[in-house]
């Protein structure tokens, strides 16, 4: 396919059931590259392991032709449950009736792929975490191709492809966008480097954290801040922790209200496997049940009592309020009548007026230098 062609691929791909906009698209320079330094190293019986393929536009442009010869078989990870369903709905879209297989970071995805094609993640510790599983699993003559915008770029993620591989070639930049060649996998001993386990001292809890989920190990300050208020937030029979990254929320409510049932919940498999390592760590599996969800879309209306959310402002690397309105939406509809949504948010956001709108009347619990503290509470149903 030329490469005109393949525009006309990504012209059609979406970025739904993820928050859509004008100023957001489906792909970037980036897959592009990808697929043309691929063109090369496929043959009609490659199997490509893709890895960060955002809304599907490196998957399907390997089954269109883009990248040369159809591949016999493509195998995908995305970490994001958005990111899996784009993927699915662009390709019906597309027509394209199977062809690939989604499938989680490990030995399923990776054993007898000769090709890897990763967009380069935000953070060193997932790209470390998605190196070693390929240099544990692929194959000795594997090829990673790892691209990325050149602005998110950093001489450490050479250091962390150098660790896991023999030899790393930065290749030149086009359209602001940059790969980097990754061959000779070295043979990975001892256990993975993820999950992490921490203790923090502060809460006396044991945080456990995979490569992909936010801020890692540690106690981001707007969950510090909302924490601070636990003495104030009420006893519920079912509470919700929307948005979990490794499940501090979910553990902290949980040691308070032993009677609760949680459910931990993220978009993000990396969040929902590190919310349900740090619920085991800590005694808490029983109370706390970890969901991979795009913003409770599984859980039935009214279910919940109670939800506490600590909602994103980013969207990959855009700033952009689109997140937390999804995510407040759908508190409105989870919460029973009554029901309270407990949310920290940066205060220069002035979230006030979508929360009134979209569950219920809303006040401010506190409020500091950065953050704010707001308590929703769901109107009863007309």
């Amino acid at each position: 396919m030329t490469e005109n062609g393949l525009g006309q691929v990504f012209d059609l791909l979406r970025r739904h059931p993820d928050v859509e906009a004008a100023n957001l698209q489906a792909w970037d320079a980036t897959d592009s590259l990808l697929l043309g330094a691929a063109a090369d190293r496929l043959t009609p019986d490659s199997t490509v392991a893709v890895i960060g393929d955002n809304y599907g536009a490196l998957t399907l442009g390997l089954l269109a032709g883009g990248a040369g010869p159809v591949p016999a078989e493509v195998r995908v990870h995305q970490d994001l449950v958005t990111g899996e369903r784009a993927l699915r709905n662009n390709a019906a879209a597309l027509g394209v009736s199977g062809g690939f297989a989604q499938l989680p970071l490990g030995a399923g995805l990776l054993a007898g792929a000769d090709l890897v094609l990763l967009q380069l993640p935000r953070t060193l510790a997932e790209l470390e975490e998605i190196s070693d599983a390929v240099a544990r699993h692929a194959p000795a003559g594997a090829v990673l191709l790892a691209g990325g915008r050149v602005k998110h770029m950093s001489l450490g993620m050479n250091a962390v492809l150098g660790k896991y591989f023999g030899t790393v070639q930065p290749q030149l930049a086009r359209q602001k966008s940059r790969l980097l060649l990754a061959s000779g996998p070295k043979r990975a001993e001892g256990n993975p480097p993820y999950p992490v386990t921490e203790h923090n001292a502060e809460l006396g809890l044991d945080i456990c954290a995979h490569g992909a989920v936010f801020a890692g190990t540690r106690l981001d300050i707007g969950t510090r801040f909302l924490l601070s208020f636990l003495p104030e937030i009420p006893a519920a029979a079912n509470a919700v922790d929307l948005g979990c990254g490794t499940g501090i929320l979910a553990a902290m409510y949980a040691r308070r209200h032993p009677g609760a049932e949680v459910i931990a919940t993220d978009r993000s498999a990396a969040a929902v496997a590190s919310a349900r390592a740090t619920a085991r760590a800590n005694g808490l599996a029983a109370s706390i049940t970890a969901v991979q969800d795009d913003a409770m879309s599984t859980l039935p209306a009214g279910s919940a009592d109670l939800i506490l959310l600590n909602p994103p402002f980013h969207l990959g690397s855009s700033v952009h309020a689109g997140a937390g309105l999804k995510l407040f939406e759908a508190a409105g509809r989870v919460l029973a009548p009554g029901g309270q949504l407990w949310t920290v948010f940066n205060s220069h956001l002035r979230y006030g007026t979508a929360l009134e709108r979209l569950v219920g009347p809303t006040t401010v619990s506190g409020r500091n230098p950065k953050f704010t503290v707001a308590v929703s509470v769901r109107r009863a149903a007309d």
